[in-house]
């Protein structure tokens, strides 16, 4: 009897150490966009009405958006949260093959030109003493 209780107590004791090795702390994503002053309107529209609503389809979660210009560019700053890594490149990779945003963004560059410039993406990892 005390051998099946040490085994029970083993094999729990393993899948509890198992399950907190495959959980993962969110992953926090940051995207910058350079933009265009002759069609910043056009790109917001773009974004705002068309890219956030199909985002929302595969599970993004934009936590703040933010504009940032200088005296050489325009950009557009944006958060993301992901619950792991594996869903944010799941994610992104359904987004860009999504034919209706395909679509918006052939429309939209026929019509106004190139909207989005240059495009920085970067992966970002909370550190424990964060404050938030």
């Amino acid at each position: 009897m005390k051998k099946y209780f040490l085994l029970l107590f083993l094999l729990t004791a393993f899948a509890i150490k198992a399950k907190k090795a495959t959980q993962t702390s969110p992953v926090f994503q940051l995207r910058i966009y350079e933009i265009f002053e002759s069609n910043k309107k056009e790109f917001h529209e773009r974004f705002r009405d068309h890219a956030m609503r199909i985002m929302k389809k595969y599970n993004f979660k934009i936590i703040s958006i933010y504009e940032s210009k200088s005296d050489k560019k325009t950009e557009f700053v944006y958060f993301l949260e992901w619950p792991n890594e594996a869903t944010m490149k799941k994610g992104w990779e359904d987004f860009r093959k999504d034919q209706e945003w395909i679509d918006i963004k052939k429309r939209y560059t026929e019509k106004y030109g190139d909207v989005v410039g240059n495009i920085e993406d970067r992966v970002l990892t909370k550190l424990n003493y964060s404050p938030n």
